[in-house]
């Protein structure tokens, strides 16, 4: 099962740039999917809103069961003018004896990643995902194991930070250099996912507001 690039639905992306400073792609605090859709692998992911009491606050729930839907948003960035990716989560859920290298352990509690299309040369397509860890060290990365066209970072470990909420701040533009090998002043499309289905296992996840930023 292949679910880590989105390609055959972001081959022709438009041709919009955007250049504000400051880019809200995910307004989910207003209760807004829009311009996000959904694209299921295996099963489905529920996604819905709910109010947080923690933060006090109307945040995206993404509740799975051996399923795998993600939703994505397709937008042309440019890094040079806003680089910076910001975004927020909090888990419950930890997958324990996993191997996040391997197929049967490609799943994670919490993924967002960056895509940057490879248009009529689909096999180009290449998609950076930070995610919440089970098995890896905080700031380690790897290759997906369904393809290497796909790099893994783990901004998120363990169950330290179970139930609380985890806030994040990455320069795209020096991650896909540094992380993938990809110098690109454009991503593509931006997905976040909860995925339990080669696993076989359960996982609820919050989502806070998604923006791209300047500084």
């Amino acid at each position: 099962m292949f679910k880590v690039l989105f390609v055959t639905l972001i081959a022709f992306v438009s041709p919009a740039m955007v250049g504000a400073t400051n880019l809200t792609l995910g307004e989910f605090s207003k209760g807004s999917l829009s311009g996000w859709e959904e694209k299921e692998f295996e099963g489905s992911t529920q996604y819905s809103f709910i109010f947080d009491e923690q933060i006090k606050q109307q945040v995206l729930k993404a509740e799975s069961h051996q399923g795998a839907s993600g939703l994505f948003r397709e937008q042309r960035i440019d890094l040079n003018k806003t680089p910076y990716l910001n975004w927020s989560w909090k888990t419950f859920s930890h997958f324990p004896n996993i191997n996040e290298n391997e197929k049967s352990g490609d799943d994670f509690v919490a993924r967002i990643y960056v895509v940057v299309d490879g248009g009529v040369f689909f096999w180009k397509t290449i998609a950076l995902n930070y995610v919440w860890s089970s098995a890896h060290q905080k700031d380690e990365n790897w290759d997906n194991p369904f393809t290497s066209n796909a790099a893994m970072y783990a901004v998120e470990s363990g169950r330290s930070n179970l139930g609380q909420w985890q806030y994040y701040k990455r320069n795209i533009k020096e991650d896909l250099k540094n992380i993938v090998g990809k110098d690109t002043q454009y991503i593509d499309a931006i997905a976040i996912m909860t995925d339990t289905d080669n696993a076989g296992l359960k996982a609820i996840t919050y989502f806070g507001d998604i923006s791209f930023t300047s500084e």
